[in-house]
């Protein structure tokens, strides 16, 4: 080595960590190229290394067989954070610099317990240069797997699935089950086959805390095979599948899923694509559990803010809730509702006179929006609000009909949910060409003569779809009841439908409790 290149390397070595079992070079941005290295030294005589910080450093064959060599006598070494380690190499260099320092750590006898090698574009081949690190003893007692950003791609997930099982196999085999806690793999193109592969192995193992998985290229399929895993890990703790394609379909597997885990603190599922059915069970869930939930995060997942009130108000209740990201939603009267919502009660405070510009653009397809603008400047005008133009407010107050224009359309969508889940009326969700203002007319003329017409002109016209209730109907319902426009006649309407059909609501009992007591409330106040 140039004597400028051993000032340079005695200059960064003199800035590695040392202690409690730990010898760090992290971050020095040194260049090893050959076994002729300070390193090496710094490695071979450091007594009862625990934990090996290589990331931050590009480190090529040759010097990687020389790291191996220095770690054969490493028996203790418990954690490995070899992240970012081979910048500027060539992708056949890294399969073979991975093999030499796994079976280094395999000869010493090693029991790791943290491996990351997240940031090292390694893909599928690079999954084989740990693989049979993977399958061996060395990682029966491994607690967390970081592989964050490595193009792993569909072929790299399936192997690393194969060898997490046969991991746990061999594991509980002599004993020791592999109690896998914390599971990273962001970022690398697992899509669907990847994913069902993996969730095979979190389904198998039931230990999991953590699982973070965003941006992988997941549609629903892929989701409901990892929701029918993540119900067999009640333990969980934190889940971030960001930016992957959940849909209803997913989302509704996933609100199932859920139901089934009581430690939950993080949900992210941020541009996920929940839609507003998705929301709105997610909504009962939270509703119903997730008792110590602290973050939930359902930003831009075309939710319209009709659904994205209702899961606020599910989570008003959280007594450890520090922050909701509902970000990106739909429609314009989101920003007004839940500043009602959170900060205004019925008499202090005022909303914003002024609304976005751009409040109107929207980048749903539609097919789980609930509301369409024309129709909602039909019902801000029914509620007493001119199109374009800010409410009227008398003075300095603000009523609860104005600072929720959304809540009719959302009580009267609920209301016909309940209505066809009982067998009353086989109504398929809003086909007619108004129904917004349909809906509305039924609830002001709340006539048998009314629902019988709708009923048979439904009828007639074969479309008829029967549409399962979820809790989420009801709890909307519950926040309509307490409005002015939820009339003691529509209450009694409602609490008729409650008090004969008890059955048909066993699987949603919290909520229609929840429901019983509004209506409750609501008689009372007027009599």
């Amino acid at each position: 080595m140039a004597s400028d290149d051993i000032a340079q390397l005695a200059d960064a070595l003199s800035k590695t960590h040392v202690g409690d079992g730990e010898l760090s070079f992290k971050g020095l941005g040194l260049k090893l190229d050959d076994s002729e290295s300070e390193l090496l030294g710094k490695i071979e005589q450091y007594p009862g290394l625990r934990a090996l910080r290589l990331e931050g450093n590009t480190v090529g064959v040759e010097a990687a067989k020389a790291i191996a060599k220095a770690l054969e006598s490493k028996d203790q070494l418990q954690r490995c954070y070899w992240s970012d380690m081979f910048t500027g190499r060539l992708r056949s260099e890294i399969p073979t610099a991975l093999m030499c320092l796994s079976g280094a750590l395999m000869s010493a006898g090693a029991r790791l317990t943290e491996l990351d090698l997240s940031d090292n574009a390694f893909g599928p081949d690079g999954v084989k240069g740990i693989e049979q690190l993977l399958r061996s003893p060395s990682c029966h007692t491994l607690r967390e797997l970081r592989l964050n950003n490595c193009g792993m791609g569909i072929g790299g997930g399936k192997i690393l699935a194969e060898a997490l099982i046969e991991c746990h196999k061999k594991s509980t085999a002599v004993g020791s089950a592999l109690r896998l806690k914390v599971f990273v793999a962001g970022r690398n193109r697992l899509e669907n086959d990847g994913a069902s592969a993996l969730a095979k192995a979190f389904q198998l193992m039931g230990s999991l805390e953590e699982i973070h998985m965003p941006q992988n290229g997941i549609n629903y399929a892929g989701v409901m095979a990892l929701a029918s895993a993540i119900r067999h890990n009640p333990e969980l703790q934190v889940l971030n599948f960001n930016d992957n394609t959940f849909t209803k379909r997913g989302t509704l597997a996933m609100a199932q899923a859920l139901r089934h885990l009581r430690n939950i603190q993080v949900i992210n599922f941020g541009d996920c694509l929940v839609r507003s059915e998705g929301a709105i069970a997610l909504a009962a869930v939270l509703t119903e559990g997730l008792p110590v939930l602290k973050e939930l995060n359902l930003s831009f997942g075309e939710i319209t803010a009709g659904a994205a009130l209702v899961v606020a108000q599910a989570v008003l209740d959280k007594p450890h809730m520090e922050k909701v990201n509902l970000n990106g939603t739909s429609t314009h009267q989101w920003t007004e509702s839940l500043s009602s919502l959170f900060l205004y009660s019925e008499d202090e405070g005022e909303p914003d006179d002024e609304e976005d510009e751009d409040s109107d653009a929207g980048d749903s397809d539609g097919s789980d929006e609930c509301y369409e603008t024309g129709e909602c400047e039909e019902i801000v005008k029914e509620n007493g609000m001119n199109g374009g133009e800010s409410p009227e407010k008398p003075q300095s107050q603000v009523s609860k009909s104005q600072a929720y224009p959304i809540c009719p359309i959302l009580g009267c969508h609920s209301f016909f949910f309940l209505l066809n889940h009982f067998g009353r009326l086989e109504l398929q969700a809003f086909i007619f060409p108004n129904p917004q203002a349909e809906i509305l007319s039924f609830l002001s003329h709340p006539s048998a003569e009314k629902l019988s017409h709708m009923k048979m002109n439904l009828q007639q016209e074969g479309k008829v779809k029967k549409v399962p209730l979820v809790p989420g109907q009801l709890l909307c319902l519950e926040h309509a009841v307490q409005q002015e426009y939820f009339t003691q006649d529509h209450a009694s309407v409602l609490h008729t439908l409650l008090s004969r059909n008890g059955d048909a609501l066993k699987s949603c009992s919290s909520a229609k409790d929840r429901l019983s007591s509004a209506l409750e409330k609501k008689s009372h106040k007027y009599h």
